[in-house]
């Protein structure tokens, strides 16, 4: 940094800012770190952003007065960087020459800013109407422009005059743009032209939320608001989103599931050819020649040879379908769980600050701002990680129930005797629901290795080798939760035999229901019909006791661990 800002502008000076009443980042420091942030973010995010929207198309937009705006605030954005940089080239050929920190700041900062404008305009293009890339660029923006905001108003009001004044001029100039696009980057566009947006007259609100209302479902306050005033009926609930309707899930499922079975037999194809291109081995007779192989010898050789086909995988076009929409969530519960451990490490040190004396109260006052923060930070991440994920299960159950109907319309005869009705309605409404229930925790298969392993971590170092003690505890509770999760997995697959044979019965009853009546059999095959009901019953109870002896597993594991 010292080749950057020079020997004059040190880049960090301890007593100038931990150690100070009135605390003051160097302009080193301001000038890099804090310039540099938010423009490091923007350029690393745009290549994925442009190829996502290049992707996705949703239409084009009319140039509104917010969107005039915002473009000329981005130019004159770009403006006053630049006017910084040619200022400093006028002080070099004065003979003042400045830092290399005072040559490249400027030119990134405008570099950035023509990029931000011109994403406002592909934006448009593409039928964006609020921008979650651009928000957190602008709030970052201004974020880090607090700092020398405040660091200039220290300066100007300790100093006779101002020195710089050029300099001093245009960063409010750049502060008040900045904040100025922040606040236009909150309100919305209008919808694109020609979308189904404009003609629904009870469209969801979600499908024209911002980022901001997106972020804390704000899009939700006029239903929650309704539902508190007066009990909600069928006429209050919005309309579907097209994306999540089944006229959208199911075809991309059996798109994807079509591909997977061109594959599988492309490659059966493909195996077949390259066994049959094999020429068949030779017999040799005890004098040493080669004598001729039958027919029959030969197709037993070739059928010898042939490869068992791989079988197309229907768990490979759920994971293409909805695989990519489900990893945002995976995304957001990774970012979740690493905040979660900050607030401990802020709480310890808010306790080891109330232990010291001498200690500046804004550390203090820092230090709690943080904790609410991280805290506020925490719970919104977690909530959209939620969301993701219920709503990509509701997508899989949508396309699975759709899928399943669709098959079994085009059944053959004899696929239908060896399926009955009970078991595809089971598909329908029980297998299905699985999925989406699967989804709920399917992250925890790696953010609960993950937590345990950072919560081991930073224990290590508070409590050292006691924390083994509480590590066997949960290791020795792994073997009791397997047990318990085989046996539920048998009970469950008891209970899904029980209903089919329960469902196929009453199919049957109610397909024969004038003989029944005719021979009155009522009362015999309601015997049954009960006598099925009671088993599953057991079954259930036998389940409902495992369900508890888990509960109390999982809950007095952490006592446990605290006790040893």
């Amino acid at each position: 940094m010292e080749r950057l800002c020079g020997p004059e502008l040190p880049f960090w000076v301890a007593n100038q800012t931990l150690h100070s009443d009135q605390p003051d980042l160097p302009v080193c420091f301001q000038l890099t770190v804090l310039s540099w942030l938010p423009c490091i973010y923007l350029w690393a995010v745009s290549p994925i952003y442009f190829f996502y929207l290049k992707k996705n198309n949703r239409g084009y937009i009319m140039m509104s007065i917010m969107n005039r705006f915002k473009t000329v605030f981005g130019m004159l954005l770009w403006l006053v960087c630049w006017t910084d940089l040619f200022y400093t080239l006028h002080e070099r050929q004065q003979g003042l020459s400045q830092p290399p920190i005072f040559f490249i700041t400027p030119l990134v900062l405008g570099m950035t800013m023509l990029l931000a404008t011109f994403l406002i305009q592909f934006e448009r293009l593409r039928g964006v109407q609020s921008s979650g890339v651009l928000f957190i660029f602008w709030f970052l923006s201004v974020l880090c422009a607090i700092v020398p905001f405040r660091s200039k108003i220290l300066q100007a009001s300790s100093q006779v005059e101002v020195t710089d004044k050029l300099r001093f001029t245009t960063f409010y100039f750049y502060f008040g743009l900045v904040v100025l696009e922040l606040i236009l980057c909150c309100f919305n566009e209008k919808p694109p032209l020609f979308s189904n947006v404009v003609t629904d007259p009870n469209v969801c609100p979600e499908s024209m939320a911002g980022f901001l209302s997106t972020m804390t479902f704000w899009w939700f306050t006029s239903m929650a608001i309704k539902g508190y005033k007066m009990p909600l009926e069928a006429k209050d609930l919005w309309s579907l989103n097209p994306r999540d309707s089944s006229k959208a899930m199911v075809p991309k499922l059996l798109k994807e599931w079509e591909k997977e079975q061109a594959k599988a037999k492309s490659k059966q194809n493909l195996s077949n050819d390259v066994a049959y291109s094999k020429p068949p081995p030779s017999t040799t007779n005890h004098i040493g020649s080669e004598s001729e192989t039958s027919p029959e010898e030969v197709e037993v050789l070739l059928s010898s040879q042939k490869v068992i086909p791989r079988q197309p995988s229907f768990l490979r076009s759920l994971i293409r379908a909805f695989g990519p929409y489900f990893l945002i969530g995976s995304a957001y519960k990774l970012l979740q769980d690493v905040i979660t451990f900050v607030n401990p490490q802020l709480l310890r040190m808010l306790i080891s600050f109330t232990k010291q004396k001498g200690v500046p109260d804004w550390w203090g006052y820092a230090l709690a701002f943080l904790m609410f923060f991280t805290a506020f930070l925490q719970t919104l991440i977690l909530h959209q990680h939620f969301q993701y994920c219920f709503v990509t299960g509701m997508h899989i159950r949508t396309a699975l129930i759709g899928a399943i109907y669709r098959k079994s319309l085009v059944i053959t005869n004899a696929a239908k005797r060896s399926s009955t009705v009970g078991e595809v309605v089971n598909l329908m409404s029980v297998d299905a629901q699985r999925f989406m229930d699967l989804t709920t925790f399917l992250n925890m298969l790696w953010s609960a290795p993950l937590q345990i392993m950072l919560a081991l971590y930073f224990l290590w170092q508070n409590l050292g080798p006691s924390v083994l003690a509480g590590v066997a505890v949960m290791i020795l509770l792994i073997p009791f939760n397997a047990v318990i999760a085989m046996k539920s997995r048998a009970y469950q697959v008891e209970q899904m035999q029980h209903k089919d044979s329960r469902i196929k019965l009453m199919n049957e009853i109610l397909n024969g229901i004038k003989v029944l009546k005719l021979y009155a059999w009522e009362n015999s095959f309601k015997e049954k019909v009960l006598a099925i009901r009671q088993k599953e019953l057991n079954v259930l109870k036998k389940a409902a006791y495992l369900g508890a002896l888990s509960t109390m597993a999982w809950t007095s594991a952490p006592f446990l661990v605290m006790l040893h």
